[in-house]
């Protein structure tokens, strides 16, 4: 057994499912305790002051800050002791690129090995007395990956009466997270996902044209029928499905429709 000191993390992703299994498969390693969760990065910054950890397990994408603001405000505040851990839908490639010394990636479906490598690297520099920073050459390189990967795949498999269709991702009008499962709807097809979340299915979709409006839908920004004005200067968003489904804005994405359209 080792007798290394506990370690201490917070866990931030938008999505629970996501921090659930990730908590629960830090608690199979042993040795390292989380101390807190956030659900947004601006969470994650008041997680982090307030419990002071010895790592940050951040998720990429999530609304408000991302994962790489949280880590450009940390490097702002001189938290230089501070060890990030990215978790990341992006695809191996890209995965593979981001391997530097000073950050570490992981990515979804998170295993449980490659956890426990982070783990034991975190454990190792601060064993070695060594600190994680500086990041930034770092996380310019790492944005740059990111912003540029253009392999996405023009098409996405929709289950529907128990066949795989391909549709074109141009074609989606949105998707939403029903349950423990991600809905497609296209103009003509209406099913569900095997990404297991919508993370995952926006990794693979262009960021100018799908937005994450609300934390348990994607639109297409093109498929939008109507705009309705809510309560608390919020909206309302009917799209162009047969159905007409209206979809809700979160307050932090209102500006950036406001923005965008000149509402």
């Amino acid at each position: 057994m080792s007798t290394s000191p506990a370690l201490t993390a917070i866990v931030a992703d938008d999505e629970q499912l996501a921090r659930d299994e990730l908590c629960f498969l830090l608690g199979q390693i042993g040795g390292i305790e989380v101390v807190g969760q956030a659900a947004d990065g601006v969470e994650a910054l008041a997680e982090i002051e307030r419990a002071e950890p010895d790592v940050a397990f951040l998720d990429v994408q999530m609304p408000g800050l991302t994962g790489f603001d949280v880590a450009r405000k940390l490097l702002e505040g001189g938290s230089a002791d501070l060890a990030l851990v990215f978790v990341t839908a992006y695809d191996q490639r890209a995965v593979e690129a981001f391997e530097v010394n000073a950050v570490d990636y992981l990515l979804k479906p998170v295993e449980p090995g490659r956890l426990e490598q982070a783990v034991q690297r975190v454990r190792r520099r601060r064993g070695e007395g060594a600190s994680p920073a500086p990041l930034g050459d770092q996380l310019d390189r790492l944005m740059r990956l990111v912003s540029g990967q253009k392999e996405r795949p023009g098409q996405v498999a929709v289950k529907a009466d128990e066949r795989f269709i391909l549709v074109q991702t141009d074609d989606i009008i949105y998707a939403s997270l029903v349950g423990d499962s991600i809905t497609i709807v296209t103009g003509q097809v209406s099913g569900t996902s095997n990404y297991r979340t919508l993370d995952e299915l926006q990794a693979r979709l262009d960021p100018e044209t799908f937005w994450r409006v609300h934390r348990s839908h994607l639109v297409n920004i093109n498929k939008i029928k109507e705009i309705v004005p809510w309560f608390s200067r919020n909206y309302i968003l009917r799209m162009r499905d047969t159905k007409a489904t209206e979809i809700p804005v979160s307050r932090s994405q209102t500006r950036r429709l406001r923005d965008y359209l000149k509402l």
